[in-house]
């Protein structure tokens, strides 16, 4: 088993590590363009990993007239969000890059809002819950179309894949919220 040391966790932990560090792949995308959608991956992976939790946080916290119906929502929505988890972090990999996943990496670069602490009532999660699902959908379809710039279809469908995703679960809490004017 290789020994990490400190030199080895400070070059880990720059922030770009991705970057001009491929494993060997069959993969005929250019290098320079799997270089480039690895970064962007694990850019979607940071908010992809702070939504999964913001979605724990909602499920366990909301109290309410509609707690079972939104407890259950937000705990399918933190299933669904597990799933994109999980396939943004191995469409990196598949490209020859690694993962970077870890809690720590998603709160440094997360460009979602900070879920609000000690909020309970059904309607401040409901509100929370959508402008997060909001955010990430407006990072993600960006990154639609940075992959298609990176001659990336196959990444630019599984952004695509998430988006619609996410717009559904937008809705399914917008609802909760929504009236008729």
């Amino acid at each position: 088993m290789k020994t990490i040391t400190k030199k080895h966790a400070a070059k880990a932990t720059n922030g770009a590590s991705t970057e001009g560090s491929l494993y060997k792949t069959f993969n005929d995308l250019p290098r320079k363009s799997r270089e480039e959608t690895c970064v962007l991956l694990n850019k979607r992976l940071a908010d992809a990993v702070d939504l999964h939790l913001q979605m724990k946080q909602a499920h366990w916290n909301v109290k309410g007239p509609n707690f079972i119906g939104l407890h259950g929502l937000f705990d399918q929505i933190h299933g669904a969000t597990g799933d994109y988890v999980d396939s943004i972090a191995e469409r990196a990999v598949q490209l020859g890059g690694i993962a970077e996943g870890t809690v720590r990496y998603a709160a440094k670069r997360t460009r979602l809002p900070e879920y609000p602490q000690g909020i309970s009532e059904g309607p401040d999660h409901v509100n929370a819950v959508s402008l997060a699902l909001a955010a990430f959908g407006h990072e993600v379809r960006q990154s639609i179309t940075d992959a298609q710039e990176l001659n990336d279809a196959d990444t630019a469908d599984l952004f695509t894949e998430v988006s619609r995703g996410i717009d559904k679960w937008l809705w399914f809490v917008e609802a909760h919220a929504q009236a008729k004017k």
